[in-house]
């Protein structure tokens, strides 16, 4: 059974960073593609960085250029570097896992993952 678990987030005032992490437990294929989705009350969950077996990433534009997505094989858990943060990036905060094929698109898609974690809430205040 894969378990993916969040950590690291909180509250943190407009312009400031976070980093987040994704411990994962359980087999799993071991080029598999990780993604970062966000949901905030009311909107559809959002793709927003995600990172292949390879190393390749792709970014939501409204965080490309201030996040950074990346893995630690080692230590099999994948991070979201969050830097200028704004308080439109307030959202509970998901990553994700599958195992198949991905590309740059379906990277931020997130009908293609087949493992979630519980989240973890990010504010930004103004």
């Amino acid at each position: 059974q894969v378990q993916l678990v969040e950590s690291g987030g909180g509250s943190v005032q407009a312009g400031g960073s976070l980093r987040l992490s994704c411990a994962r437990s359980g087999y799993l294929y071991s080029t598999y593609c990780r993604g970062w989705f966000r949901q905030a009350p009311g909107k559809e969950r959002e793709g927003v960085a995600g990172i292949d077996g390879d190393g390749i990433t792709s970014y939501s534009d409204s965080v490309k250029g201030r996040f950074t997505i990346s893995k630690d094989n080692a230590k099999d858990t994948l991070y979201l570097e969050m830097n200028s943060l704004k308080p439109e990036d307030s959202a509970m905060y998901y990553c994700a896992a599958m195992e198949r094929d991905c590309s740059r698109v379906t990277l931020l898609v997130d009908a293609f993952y087949a493992y979630w974690g519980q989240g973890t809430q990010v504010t930004v205040s103004s």
